[in-house]
């Protein structure tokens, strides 16, 4: 599974990457707002950092303006994928970008009816938003699950972005149904390497070694 971050924020995304735990960053509106950053700077300085896709947002409602805004983000660096919302408008610009050869990741999709379009348009990547299904009582994961079987009964190409993940259990889900990316938080990422019986085994092992009485350095 490839692993995106979902921030703008270049400080946390410098120390995954040193670990190799990024294959890709996801940036929206409101990420860009956090980040206090001018959009096309900080986007730049990103997509030079790390080596897989970028996806930088429009914010334009209308198909053709969507385009042009695609276009002008796309020139900031080659691993630049546009990100699309799920609406009308948004399939013609996904469409037209993806035949000029475009990364385009087609967000806020919320059912598999919507990803099957999606792959039609030639979407690069699909993100459906497990979290906010979850906050109005559906399963995100059963979204997963239906996108995964409809795009391997028809040998789609467009990869399944698990976004919107909030728990480390969402990340572990994504991965055992078969997403192939997902994309998170840079604390959700970290909170994976946790668990309490290491952090016990740990304390008893430093605890032996100190009786001990020994040193390695």
């Amino acid at each position: 599974m490839k692993f995106f971050v979902d921030t703008a924020e270049v400080d946390a995304i410098a120390e995954l990457n040193e670990l190799g735990m990024v294959d890709g960053v996801t940036t929206n509106p409101s990420l860009i707002l956090k980040s206090g950053r001018d959009i096309l700077e900080v986007t730049k300085e990103i997509a030079e950092m790390v080596d897989g896709p970028v996806s930088a947002e429009v914010v334009a409602l209308e198909a053709d303006a969507m385009i042009a805004e695609g276009r002008k983000l796309a020139k900031i660096a080659d691993n630049i994928a546009v990100k699309v919302p799920l609406t009308w408008d948004g399939l013609k610009a996904c469409k037209v970008l993806s035949d000029e050869g475009q990364m385009v990741n087609v967000t806020l999709c919320f059912s598999a009816n919507q990803a099957l379009l999606a792959a039609k348009a030639g979407a690069t990547f699909i993100s459906p938003f497990i979290g906010r299904l979850d906050d109005i009582n559906l399963d995100g994961m059963e979204v997963i699950a239906d996108i995964r079987q409809i795009y391997d009964n028809y040998g789609f190409d467009t990869q399944i972005l698990a976004a919107s993940i909030r728990t480390v259990n969402h990340a572990f889900q994504s991965a055992q149904i078969g997403a192939d990316v997902m994309t998170a938080p840079p604390d959700v990422i970290k909170k994976m390497a946790a668990h309490p019986l290491t952090d016990k085994g740990l304390e008893t092992f430093l605890k032996d070694w100190e009786k001990t009485g020994q040193k390695i350095l």
